[in-house]
């Protein structure tokens, strides 16, 4: 079953290590299976407030099992996740697809 990891971003210090982050970031994600479904600013926001500025990240990956590599991966925790370090605000959720 498909899971997904949703990340609302909001970047407050754009640095040249975030965007060395979301290169390897996205390399790291297409190496274990995943892809991105979301990445980026909402093309429009039509109602509330708590998403305007913020970037949105939906990555799908084949399993839990391979989401949990990405995330939680000495390549990602050791390499990757170090380089936004002081960039902005993270909230991060993994989520499991509906039943087909």
């Amino acid at each position: 079953m498909a899971a997904y990891m949703v990340a609302v971003c909001e970047i407050t210090n754009m640095t040249p290590d975030m965007k060395v982050y979301a290169q390897k970031s996205a390399a790291l994600v297409a190496k274990l299976g995943g892809k991105y479904v979301v990445r980026g600013p909402a093309a429009e926001t039509i109602e509330g407030e708590i998403l305007i500025g913020k970037m949105l990240v939906i990555s799908e990956f084949p399993s839990m099992a391979d989401l949990n590599a990405f995330v939680k991966g000495d390549e990602y925790q050791n390499e990757i996740k170090p380089l936004r370090a002081g960039t902005g605000n993270y909230h991060v959720a993994f989520y499991e697809g509906a039943a087909s």
